[in-house]
């Protein structure tokens, strides 16, 4: 980075992600060079200043639109340089602009546009009194109009509008101006949602909006989001007002226009009336609008960053849930009549067996069922029993339960696992690829004994849309929500590392400097050649050079190599730094891993050399400690209650353990076994304030909880983990009821009993 505009970015975005400009500058060259941001995060943390994976992705998305702006303001100036108008001034607040919104304001009228009727005016000789009349407010504008009319203008009237008009067009396209309404609007606007007439029935999910004011400053992503949908589908008006409820003759807002062009309130000489109505004139018909609209699209922008850190968040978590091993596993995809699809897959993943059971209506073939599965586990000694949690789930869970409990020792575990996107992936051009021979049904259940085995692994193939722990993912902008994610794939796949000679092509294209086609490469080269010896030996897979090895071998694991180092995360290129910390010690490299007393004793300042700093040797030394570990958490289950299997099981006060599938804004959903995630609302978290419900929970763990309430009808289920009664929610300190000052109508009262709380619950489902 060395000219001005590259410095200004540099700076702008080490405010932004606290570090220094330097540390910025570093970052963006490496990133400009191809390297990816799991890659400088891990090793290139001497020439970033330790910047962590987080502050990267910031960096990286910052990047992108700040050289973006940087680029429309050359546009800009260059445009209005081509039309003869720029001037230092101008050039000035040009470059000053901080946003592209600031951007676009100062070059509303230097854009080419289509004829106006201001335009239209001045053709008509109006300008001179437009101008006349504005500068000399001793004028009678009646009187003043009379000389222009003739053959182009009809009458005063006539004369006044086109004056008008070019005023108004004046003052819709102050830069400044536009600014100040717009902050002010951001501070001051009420968002309102109406039913359409007529809609109700249609809308009864979106009965909360049907007639419903709030503060569009404070108005949270889910909220906005579900107001949003029920505009698009015609069930919601929903609208931005500005100064709704000012009595004042003369709003706020049109006050600001008239003070903006010194038009003094109340008039005091003859053409101040008039151009007090212009005023009004001009907010009503040019500002209000175009305020509102930028005010709509900022809200739907910002709810869906949100979103889509939410689902980000989630599938992070999912993807980092705790895998059970390499453990033969047997997977079951439920079905009523369509029956139990079931596959064997082993400790690697390879399907070794499938069947079909018909346990269930209209066959009921229960002894068969029972007979074909203990054949299985007892064939390739399975130790785990997968489940999927759709449509039977709990059925097939009981009759596993029963099967299970009639073996002898050692007894297969069962855990009901989560089959989102299964379904997907089964009809996929993936998995007919990886399973020509294997009916399409059969599919979803080697997937689900997959995912158990190492969720990540298995998810990684399936589109992270499909996944289902989003907000909202489908009314949010598709391409950032799918940029987002794959990064989310892309940091989670190279904090575990991927084993070389065991990974498939979808999870091998997730490593840092690989993609589809060098992963596909590497398979092919893996079942030709066999299994690879040492992380060099990809160097002689075709179209993989020095620069992407470079940039994938730290993140590649080999087991049982001719390399130890090979299954740590110690990148190639720093074992010379390894091999003198052996020296050191005066051990063999592999009896060396994993002595932690030993390790510890070392002074990592004794290693460090010109091209690796003190971050590097502590990464080493802690790899050596513990070689090829695993971020990931120990694996365990939720065990649901026997004989809660349908919604219609559960009473208020049951306390049940669940796993949770979904954290929102609002709270979190829980699977509890009955077919439908119950809604542990952010006030329900625990007994205190919470205001990110990720503070408490993550998705995949396994939490208690106690029923509230119940609504079988509309299938909505209040939980809570509060240890007290589930009365009114905690507070911050110092928090009023309604911080944004005074409600636009009369406040519900805070739920105090519990029925009252699971109603105000059941609600805030409906925006799941």
């Amino acid at each position: 980075m060395t000219n001005p505009a590259d410095e200004r970015i540099a700076r702008l975005i080490a405010e932004e992600i606290a570090a220094r400009p330097a540390q910025v500058a570093a970052a963006v060259a490496l990133l400009d060079e191809g390297a990816t941001v799991p890659f400088v995060a891990r090793y290139r943390k001497e020439a970033t200043g330790g910047l962590d994976d987080t502050q990267l992705r910031t960096l990286e998305e910052r990047l992108a639109y700040l050289r973006d702006l940087e680029s429309r303001r050359a546009a800009i100036r260059d445009s209005i340089t081509g039309q003869g108008r720029m001037t230092d001034d101008l050039a000035a607040r040009i470059a000053a602009a901080a946003t592209k919104a600031e951007l676009e304001d100062i070059y509303l009228p230097f854009r080419p546009k289509r004829r106006t009727k201001a335009e239209i005016a001045r053709e008509r000789g109006l300008g001179p009194l437009a101008e006349a009349l504005l500068a000399d407010r001793g004028l009678d504008p009646r009187a003043a109009a009379e000389a222009y009319v003739g053959e182009a203008v009809a009458d005063v009237k006539a004369a006044l509008d086109g004056a008008r008009d070019i005023l108004a067009e004046t003052f819709a396209e102050n830069a400044d101006l536009i600014g100040r309404l717009r902050s002010y609007a951001m501070e001051r606007a009420m968002l309102r949602a109406r039913v359409q007439e007529g809609k109700e029935a249609a809308g009864e999910k979106f009965a909360d909006y049907f007639d419903h004011v709030e503060r569009w400053a404070t108005v949270p992503s889910h909220r906005a989001l579900a107001m949003l949908r029920g505009r698009n589908e015609e069930i919601l008006a929903v609208d931005i007002e500005i100064d709704a409820d000012a009595t004042d003759p003369l709003k706020p807002v049109e006050r600001m226009i008239a003070e903006a062009f010194r038009i003094p309130v109340p008039a005091k000489r003859a053409a101040d009336a008039w151009l007090l109505d212009v005023a009004r004139w001009t907010w009503r018909v040019k500002l209000s609008l175009h305020v509102a609209l930028d005010l709509m699209t900022r809200m739907r922008e910002r709810a869906e960053e949100e979103a889509i850190a939410v689902f980000g968040r989630n599938l992070k978590d999912l993807l980092l849930a705790a895998p059970a091993g390499t453990r033969p596993t047997l997977g079951l995809d439920p079905g009523i009549r369509t029956g139990v699809k079931a596959a064997v897959v082993d400790a690697t993943g390879k399907v070794v067996d499938t069947a079909t059971v018909y346990p269930f209506q209209p066959r009921n073939d229960v002894r068969g069922t029972l007979e074909t599965l203990a054949a299985l586990i007892r064939k390739h000694r399975v130790e785990l029993v997968a489940i999927g949690n759709g449509t039977g789930s709990r059925e097939t869970d009981r009759l596993v339960a029963a099967l299970i409990a009639d073996m002898p020792p050692p007894k297969p575990l069962k855990v009901v696992v989560s089959e989102a996107g299964a379904s997907v992936y089964s009809a996929s051009a993936l998995a007919a690829a990886e399973m020509p021979h294997l009916d399409v049904s059969l599919r979803g259940a080697v997937s689900i004994a997959r995912r158990l085995q190492d969720p990540l692994a298995e998810l990684v193939k399936i589109e992270p849309k499909s996944i289902g722990v989003g907000q909202y993912q489908h009314d949010v902008d598709q391409a950032r929500l799918a940029k987002a994610l794959d990064a989310v794939v892309e940091d989670a796949v190279n904090a575990v590392g991927v084993d070389l000679n065991t990974a498939s092509a979808s999870l091998l294209a997730r490593v840092s400097g690989l993609g589809p086609s060098l992963a596909e490469a590497i398979v092919a080269h893996r079942d030709a050649a066999g299994a690879f010896r040492t992380r060099r030996d990809l160097l002689k897979v075709s179209r993989l050079g020095p620069r992407t090895f470079e940039l994938a071998a730290g993140f590649l694991r080999i087991r049982d190599g001719a390399e130890p180092l090979d299954a740590s995360s110690v990148h190639p290129e720093a074992y010379p730094v390894a091999a003198r910390i052996v020296a050191a010690c005066g051990r063999d490299l592999r009896s060396l891993m994993g002595d932690a007393a030993a390790l510890k004793s070392l002074d990592p300042r004794r290693f460090v050399d010109e091209r690796f700093g003190l971050p590097t040797v502590r990464d080493i030394l802690a790899e050596l400690e513990k070689p090829g570990r695993d971020p990931r958490p120990e694996f365990r289950t939720a065990a649901f209650a026997e004989g809660v299997e349908e919604i219609g099981d559960l009473k208020p006060g049951m306390v049940l353990e669940g796993t949770v599938t979904n954290v929102a804004a609002f709270g979190a959903f829980v699977d509890i076994g009955v077919h439908q995630d119950g809604l542990v609302h952010v006030s329900q978290l625990a007994d205190r304030f919470v205001k990110d419900p990720r503070d408490v929970v993550k998705a995949g763990d396994v939490v208690k909880v106690r029923v509230v309430e119940v609504d079988v009808k509309r299938k909505r289920i209040a939980l809570s983990m509060r240890k007290d009664d589930g009365g009114e929610r905690p507070r911050p300190a110092g928090a009023t009821r309604n911080p944004g000052g005074p409600a636009p109508k009369p406040a519900r009262p805070e739920p105090k009993s519990v029925g009252a709380l699971g109603e105000a619950l059941s609600r805030a489902m409906k925006q799941r």
